[in-house]
């Protein structure tokens, strides 16, 4: 035999597999009819590699589903019926299960070796499909390629009886604990904090899987809101977030969370005109701080929604994903493109909800608002959403800013924002109030005692950007 020959033969090699572990399950239903009920959230009729298995225990499925007996007489007739008993060996091979089984009583254990080696062949078959992939060199799309690649790998079910059911009974004793340590913490929060006590109160943090619609005209404080909470959940309580801003540079959110972490003014860290030395101090501290704080940023612009779900797939594999944060979800780009708005913003809502319950994280989402809400005056409400598709319908949360002094003098501005909580699915809707800094480019909670010692002078417009 050639070198080629002998090297070929030995990359040759059988998937894996448990023919004994198979017989053993078969044979142990046959001896005890009852046993089928141990394993059926464990394997499925695809769990076996031996086709014939298959076949003997689809039909054992479909005795046990109308309750009759699983034995050699009733799987025969059954297989005779069907016209599959000579394929899978006759009423002898039937007989060979039951006398190759060491012992019935130990069929979960059969049943999870049989689980095991599935799933290896699943893992073979998924690299299989994705090396596949990688060879189509004529994608538009290499992220949408990569995305379907990291379906087809998390697809695998690592457990068949993931999904088992799960008394209510027990149950009961969790619920208990939870209910005592809620009580003991009086006001334990839930979800994700978000820093300011009054928005906590209502919404008991940003809860898991949410979608959170935070929506405002330009300049009102979208953003510098949404990267407040972002430094405070990660420094205070070490959730992982990723923030995909579409709008600015990573450069540009890193210098306002510096600026409110700091309480170092902004325009003069940005321009570098520090002159006290107490200021060099406050950086190099919230430097420190800050370099710790797991947050992740995607500053693409014109993201889609299958880069960012790669993108978080990988965060959550190495570091651990607790919040997703978008600004803002208007210049998302989408997977066609649509005749209207509408349309795009449409799917872009449901993509980010689709999200949330992927990752069971909160995805806090950026809204722009039509100038209808200028020319009409007042406060935002849910209406304005409805040019927007259907985020209103989409949304778990649906929070506005508003600002009474918009548009006044200078003389006349108090700095108050508003945080109108306009829908909330499973809680209760208000308004909170907030003083926004804006030399410092951060919000406080107004409720603080010592909030006049955060306000800072204010300055000119010509003097920051939109906030």
């Amino acid at each position: 035999m050639s070198e080629y020959n002998s090297k070929r033969k030995s990359n040759l090699r059988v998937p894996p597999q448990s023919i004994d572990a198979e017989k053993s399950v078969l044979g142990s239903i046959m001896i005890r009819p009852g046993a089928i009920h141990e394993i059926n959230d464990i394997i499925r009729e695809e769990s076996f590699y031996v086709s014939k298995h298959s076949q003997i225990y689809k039909i054992m499925l479909e005795l046990s589903s109308k309750g009759d007996p699983i034995d050699i007489i009733s799987l025969s007739h059954k297989l005779e019926e069907k016209g599959l008993l000579e394929q899978i060996g006759g009423s002898n091979y039937l007989s060979e299960l039951t006398n190759t089984v060491p012992a019935s009583t130990n069929i979960k254990h059969y049943a999870e070796i049989v689980n095991k080696k599935y799933i290896l062949r699943k893992i073979i078959d998924a690299g299989s499909d994705i090396s596949e992939l990688g060879f189509r060199e004529d994608v538009d799309d290499v992220f949408e390629t990569l995305d379907k690649a990291e379906k087809r790998m998390m697809g695998i079910n690592n457990n068949a009886g993931s999904h088992a059911f799960v008394s209510l009974k027990d149950s009961l004793p969790e619920a208990w604990e939870r209910l005592e340590k809620l009580h003991e913490s009086k006001g334990e929060l839930r979800g994700v904090p978000t820093g300011f006590h009054d928005l906590d109160q209502y919404l008991s943090g940003f809860q898991k899987s949410d979608l959170i619609i935070l929506a405002a005209r330009p300049s009102v404080g979208k953003t510098t809101l949404a990267l407040d909470v972002a430094r405070q959940a990660a420094l205070n309580s070490g959730t992982p977030i990723v923030i995909f801003s579409l709008e600015m540079s990573t450069q540009q959110l890193v210098d306002r969370m510096l600026a409110a972490q700091s309480k170092v003014n902004s325009w003069n860290l940005r321009t570098g005109n520090l002159s006290a030395e107490n200021e060099f101090s406050k950086i190099r501290d919230s430097l420190d701080k800050l370099s710790r704080a797991p947050i992740f940023v995607d500053d693409m612009a014109g993201n889609s929604i299958v880069r960012m779900r790669s993108v978080c797939r990988r965060i959550r594999a190495e570091h651990g994903l607790g919040m997703i944060i978008v600004d803002y979800l208007q210049l998302m780009s989408t997977s066609k493109n649509y005749d209207s708005m509408v349309n795009q913003v449409t799917e872009i809502s449901r993509s980010l909800k689709a999200l949330a319950k992927e990752f069971d994280v909160p995805v806090l989402a950026l809204s722009q608002l039509s100038r209808a809400v200028e020319s009409r005056g007042g406060r935002p409400r849910l209406s304005d959403l409805r040019d927007s598709g259907s985020i209103e319908q989409d949304a778990d949360v649906v929070m506005f800013l508003h600002r009474e002094d918009k548009g006044k003098d200078e003389s006349e501005h108090t700095n108050i924002v508003e945080v109108l909580i306009e829908k909330h699915r499973n809680g209760p809707v208000g308004k909170v109030e907030l003083y926004f800094d804006q030399k410092l480019t951060t919000f406080i909670s107004l409720q603080k005692s010592n909030v006049s010692d955060f306000m800072s002078p204010t300055v000119s417009k010509d003097d920051i950007e939109g906030f």
